[in-house]
């Protein structure tokens, strides 16, 4: 059902982090963002209230930037996204791209019909 990489999808991180499966390492890094809306920006999309939210506010593509200060392995990525809520500003599609700089990055993984989540 689960390997070791991957988590269930549907899965608490809350409870995957109290029960030492996984370990939250965001607050070790430096988030930043594409655009946003006045009173929608990092603080509200790291504040672990599902009622708060990042709203971005230009062009797209619309990005979330996490760098951290030395080399860190990433196992895990834990994205809420509430399609039901709102489907008009759920993304269509997730990318997930990883390097040692902006000009280096990769694609890693894309996550399509997040509605289909």
């Amino acid at each position: 059902m689960t390997t070791p990489n991957k988590t269930p999808p549907g899965a608490d991180p809350k409870q995957l982090e109290r029960t030492g499966t996984v370990r939250e390492i965001g607050s070790q890094a430096v988030w930043s963002l594409s655009s946003c809306k006045p009173g929608f920006g990092v603080d509200q999309l790291r504040d672990d209230n599902l009622e708060t939210y990042w709203q971005s506010d230009g062009s797209q593509p619309h990005l979330v930037n996490i760098q951290f200060r030395r080399k860190t392995t990433v196992k895990t990525l834990c994205i809420y996204a509430d399609y039901k809520s709102d489907e008009s500003y759920t993304p269509s599609k997730i990318s997930v791209r990883v390097g040692n700089n902006f000009h280096n990055l990769q694609e890693i993984r894309v996550i399509s019909n997040i509605a289909d989540i």
